[in-house]
């Protein structure tokens, strides 16, 4: 019997072949922003020792300023998800319930049903293509511990406005909530604003410079909140000798420069955006159902052309090497239906999808039943 598709295994045999479409990934950073700094502590063989477990001071600092949130000191992880999940185990307990949406970034639901909490979905598959302050408020119950928002919201690239946040952060601060805001993306999202600013003491941030700074094979994330919230997370910290020296390295130097080079990289990205759409919106049944993305990703509905999105995603990327998401990895209840692009890459590499993409639609669209 043969095996399953390996659709990560075979794009990382075929790297030098394959555009990265798939996982949200950075591609414009000049690699000359963290180049020069680590090549320089390679010389250095600052590997061989421990870094400061606290963190690099100039990194943290940077963190802060980059944040802008006063009061609640930055927390390095190697990468988001670390914190994530730390989050989920210090602050969860078996049969509480968490405020989360369908589609979401699903490995986050996955850390609370570790901690044997339940997230309790609002299905958002419809406009405005995110959670309101009305659907958190339907779906609170007496075990409700945590709403999540995350900011921009992964997979669908949908944002929240100002006074949506607001809404939300003070459901949260009225009935003494934890607040998660994952911001991830917020770089890309214009006029976005931090969850923080309206309900401190009940939001924990998380960060990453995997997205903004193009450091996600680095792997360097983590968390802020204020002091008494950050050490109950602290707790099930288990990079207790610090996070990856090379790691840091690269994050301060990329956070040191950001201003100069931040701007070309939203601007490229959100063209592309705009291409992706319209390469989207060229094949007949395919429909873009978020219109404008505040994020470095989209999805693309194929319902109505009868294909599957796990069928496309490995049409793409074996025939073409286009490497995109299928929507199963980002919704029980509407996977089946999408696949997620991301486009933080050279406008090169969306012009290979632009001739890909219909290609596979064709080549996989059902064949019509011949009469008898």
């Amino acid at each position: 019997m043969a095996e399953p598709f390996d659709a990560f295994r075979y794009a990382h045999a075929h790297r030098r072949d394959v555009i990265w479409l798939s996982q949200n990934t950075n591609h414009l950073v000049p690699p000359e922003v963290v180049r020069g700094a680590l090549e320089e502590a390679i010389a250095e063989r600052r590997y061989e020792g421990y870094p400061l477990s606290s963190g690099d001071p100039e990194l943290l600092e940077l963190i802060r300023e980059d944040l802008g949130i006063p009061g609640a000191p930055p927390f390095l992880t190697s990468g988001g998800t670390e914190a994530l999940y730390m989050i989920m185990r210090a602050l969860l307990a078996p049969g509480d319930e968490v405020v989360a949406s369908d589609p979401s970034y699903l490995i986050i639901h996955k850390f609370i049903e570790l901690a044997g909490a339940r997230p309790v979905c609002a299905d958002i598959y419809r406009p405005p293509y995110r959670l309101t302050a009305e659907a958190v408020t339907e779906h609170l119950g007496p075990r409700t511990k945590m709403i999540l928002l995350i900011d921009p919201l992964n997979p669908l690239g949908s944002g929240y406005p100002r006074e949506e946040v607001r809404a939300i952060a003070e459901i949260a601060r009225d009935r003494h909530l934890t607040l998660l805001n994952d911001v991830t993306y917020r770089d890309y999202s214009d006029g976005h604003a931090l969850a923080a600013e309206f309900a401190p003491e009940q939001t924990i941030t998380v960060w990453s410079v995997s997205k903004n700074c193009g450091l996600a094979g680095l792997r360097l994330g983590g968390f802020s909140a204020l002091p008494e919230l950050s050490k109950r997370i602290a707790r099930y910290n288990t990079n207790d000798l610090g996070v990856n020296i090379l790691s840091q390295v690269a994050a301060r130097a990329a956070l040191r420069t950001k201003r100069s080079w931040i701007g070309r990289v939203v601007r490229t990205t959100q063209e592309n955006g705009r291409r992706v759409h319209e390469i989207g919106r060229g094949v007949p049944g395919v429909t873009v159902p978020v219109e404008t993305s505040r994020a470095n990703m989209t999805i693309l509905d194929i319902a109505g052309t009868g294909v599957s999105p796990d069928a496309l995603q490995e049409e793409l990327l074996r025939r073409h090497g286009v490497f995109v998401r299928a929507g199963s990895y980002l919704s029980p209840g509407h996977g089946s239906r999408f696949f997620r692009v991301s486009y933080s890459n050279p406008p090169s590499d969306i012009e290979r999808f632009a001739q890909a993409f219909p290609e596979a639609m064709r080549a996989l669209a059902p064949r019509p039943v011949a009469a008898r």
